[in-house]
């Protein structure tokens, strides 16, 4: 059965709030450094913010550190039920030239799937398996360290 994206995505999200100012947008992003957060309404996501969209947006048009959240946002997020396969994920970010994609579950934010993620544990987990897998039959073929 094909992996889901509910199986490699980050649940431990940094979020932020319609209430929150793009000033505490930008230590968030700062603190955490990252540059993509999340933007919901309890458990709801009503958009996102980018380090990009904060400048832009934001402080680019003079905004103070006090302008609402909303003010910068982007509200045409492109998201993914947790159950869409890591195949279908890589192509919808390939497709929409996204690094991210936040995943929802009847409006809901339940994780988020970076490149890095299908990259990292896609990719390099099976190119590091099979190098680990090939060590291992070495090392019982031929004992490494032993003085005869």
């Amino acid at each position: 059965m094909a992996k889901t994206v509910r199986e490699i995505m980050s649940t431990d999200c940094v979020t932020a709030s319609t209430k929150d100012n793009i000033y505490e947008l930008a230590v968030l992003m700062k603190k955490h450094d990252i540059g993509f957060v999340p933007v919901v309404e309890g458990k709801k996501l009503v958009g996102v913010a980018t380090d990009r969209d904060l400048v832009l947006r934001g402080y680019a048009e003079k905004h103070s550190g006090s302008t609402a959240v909303s003010e910068v946002l982007t509200t045409t997020v492109k998201t993914i039920p947790s159950d869409t396969t890591v195949d279908e994920a890589a192509k919808i970010m390939a497709r929409n030239q996204i690094r991210r994609l936040p995943v929802v579950d009847n409006g809901d934010l339940v994780g988020i799937v970076a490149i890095g993620d299908l990259a990292v544990r896609e990719i390099f987990v099976n190119e590091a398996g099979e190098a680990l897998s090939d060590i291992s039959e070495h090392e019982h073929r031929e004992p490494l360290g032993h003085v005869h």
